[in-house]
């Protein structure tokens, strides 16, 4: 008898796991086949794969409109998607990355991103928009660009402005992005910058990591390689500053105004098995064949993620965010621009 309950208790828990799939694939589908319809325009085309994944996304809004089959699956990707692709990020994050620039150049690549966020705190409220949108849009500038903003849309209290505000921060750092790969290294050769210098300078200012290996290499393999790891450093921030607003919206610090937001966890999940992959690459546990493996699941993850993103937001409610908050992420952009800048010249 005890054999059948539990044969019993198996069959169930794998009828409603094959339930759940059945439910959530039509969903899923549809954000990985926009994912690689992206990255294949992408690689023919040359214009990032996220921007045209976001893009894609916003004209199938009709597919995640309430009794359609495909809208468990598309809200699934948004969100579980979503997290699994930043916490893979971790996999690329090492100690060793650290020795290689210097205590001081470091210390510039943190205090950039510690200084644009709070630039936009306060420049936020010069364009009338909130502390979620300041949030947003200044630790995507600072950190990582669309990974950064869908990392921390994922710990800011919930809202129905939430997947436009999102949407909208992905595609403005994006376009800002890809302008910066080809406007600033003609700028770090006006300037006389030396290869670290450059390096420094391009991996510390532009969004996107892709758009960052893209400038590097356009000037030399020393100075891509150069931004590349500075655009790491600034990406293992994600976690400590993920972990900062969460902790300051659960004290009420930030939260006062959102009555009906719902409060993240103390420390998500994600941010910990990011930290933990971190921690497990910089001490060697992880082969360089599965570090990388590990990279090319983040960046799918993440652009099927963000197409959900697009997919669930409307293009006519996402034009409703207005000018201020171009405005805002083309200021964030500038400051930290002009903060590299200065500390690059300064150093050097």
């Amino acid at each position: 008898m005890v054999e059948s309950a539990n044969e019993a208790r198996s069959s169930g828990r794998a009828g409603r796991w094959k339930q759940t799939g059945a439910k959530l694939f039509p969903g899923i589908a549809v954000s990985l086949l926009v994912a690689v319809t992206a990255q294949f325009l992408s690689d023919h085309y040359g214009a990032p794969a996220m921007l045209l994944a976001l893009l894609m996304g916003l004209a199938l809004n009709f597919l995640a409109e309430e009794g359609t089959r495909t809208k468990s699956g598309i809200e699934y990707s948004a969100r579980t998607v979503l997290r699994l692709g930043v916490a893979l990020l971790g996999a690329r994050i090492s100690v060793d990355m650290l020795t290689e620039l210097g205590g001081v150049m470091i210390l510039l690549v943190i205090g950039g991103v510690v200084a644009t966020i709070l630039f936009g705190m306060v420049a936020a409220r010069f364009f009338g928009r909130g502390w979620r949108m300041a949030l947003l849009s200044g630790g995507a500038v600072a950190i990582c660009g669309a990974s950064a903003a869908m990392a921390i849309a994922a710990v800011l209290p919930k809202t129905d402005k939430s997947e436009r505000n999102l949407a909208f921060t992905v595609m403005a750092v994006t376009v800002l992005s890809t302008i910066a790969m080809i406007a600033y290294p003609p700028l770090s050769s006006w300037f006389g910058f030396t290869p670290l210098e450059s390096g420094v300078f391009l991996g510390g200012t532009i969004h996107d990591v892709a758009q960052v290996v893209g400038a590097g290499f356009s000037v030399s393999p020393e100075v891509g390689e150069t931004a590349t790891v500075v655009k790491l450093i600034r990406v293992s921030m994600l976690a400590p500053v993920v972990l900062v607003f969460s902790l300051a919206i659960r004290a009420g610090r930030l939260d006062a105004d959102a009555p009906g937001g719902t409060r993240p966890p103390l420390l998500p999940s994600f941010v910990i098995w990011f930290l933990v992959l971190a921690g497990l690459n910089s001490f060697g546990f992880i082969p360089v064949s599965v570090s990388y493996l590990a990279e090319q699941l983040s960046r799918w993850a993440l652009l099927a993620a963000i197409a959900a993103v697009g997919i669930k937001t409307s293009l006519v409610r996402m034009m409703e965010v207005g000018g201020t908050a171009i405005g805002l992420v083309v200021v964030e952009t500038i400051f930290l621009a002009g903060f590299v800048l200065a500390g690059v010249h300064l150093i050097g």
